[in-house]
């Protein structure tokens, strides 16, 4: 049989392809199908710290950042799942409750110079009706942390009260500085009220003038009044009746 010019092209273009491709087996198109809507739920999260506001928002504010992220990253950054996450793990346990008894607005402003160490403190207690879990501490969630880290808190039991003292060193640059503290649990879930630190940094030696200039003030104050008390004067003189000698018509007949 004589090949003519179609045939040996048909058969180059066999030769040419290479192998031939195979054919999917049984569930590898089940697999195929799943990644492709793997892809498509991560679609659109680029922004992570968008979706991680939106998770804190639409579950509270006692969901932290980095706790918010966890719940994301577990569910491939899927909202929604990690909403139905959070629920189901948060939901049987309820938050401790705290409560400030000191006065915060007394003692939440501070004048202090630039990098001088001090210290901020808050009286609280355990405002519910069950024993704090282990390992809660204290930290900063939201604004400057004045270089403190996060204090752990013992477990408190219901009414128990707690004396929380921060180490802080104060900014570099005078202005006025802020930073709200929160409870955590040990998987980072607020609790609890705000704690604030207002901090005012002036300039160096600011502070000791305005402590001068009030000691000064103290010494050029008027003296104050003093009484001269006269033991012989009229309007000095008390005296005393016995009720149990006076007559019963009032009239002292020890004369007569």
């Amino acid at each position: 049989m004589i090949l003519g010019p179609i045939h040996l092209q048909f058969l180059n273009m066999d030769i040419d392809n290479g192998p031939e491709v195979p054919v999917p087996v049984s569930g590898t198109g089940v697999d195929i199908e799943q990644s492709f809507l793997q892809q498509f739920s991560c679609m659109g999260t680029t922004d992570k710290d968008e979706l991680i506001q939106q998770l804190q928002k639409l579950v509270g504010s006692q969901l932290n950042y980095s706790t918010a992220a966890f719940f994301l990253d577990m569910n491939n950054w899927n909202l929604q799942a990690a909403i139905c996450s959070y629920f189901d793990i948060e939901s049987p346990c309820p938050l401790p409750s705290m409560k400030l008894i000191s006065d915060p607005v007394a003692s939440e402003h501070t004048d202090v110079e630039p990098n001088v160490r001090f210290t901020k403190s808050w009286n609280l207690v355990n405002s519910g009706t069950e024993k704090w879990p282990a390992n809660c501490y204290a930290q900063c969630s939201d604004g400057d942390n004045f270089g403190a880290d996060r204090v752990p808190v013992p477990s408190l039991d219901p009414e128990e009260g707690y004396h929380l003292a921060v180490d802080m060193v104060s900014p570099t640059v005078p202005g006025i500085y802020q930073s709200k503290w929160r409870m955590c649990t040990d998987i980072g879930t607020y609790f609890g009220d705000p704690m604030w630190v207002i901090v005012t940094v002036v300039e160096e030696g600011t502070v000791a003038l305005t402590n001068q200039l009030s000691h000064f003030n103290e010494l050029g104050a008027l003296p104050p009044p003093t009484s001269n008390y006269n033991p012989f004067s009229p309007h000095q003189i008390h005296i005393g009746h016995n009720p149990d000698t006076a007559p019963p018509d009032g009239k002292d007949t020890s004369m007569f």
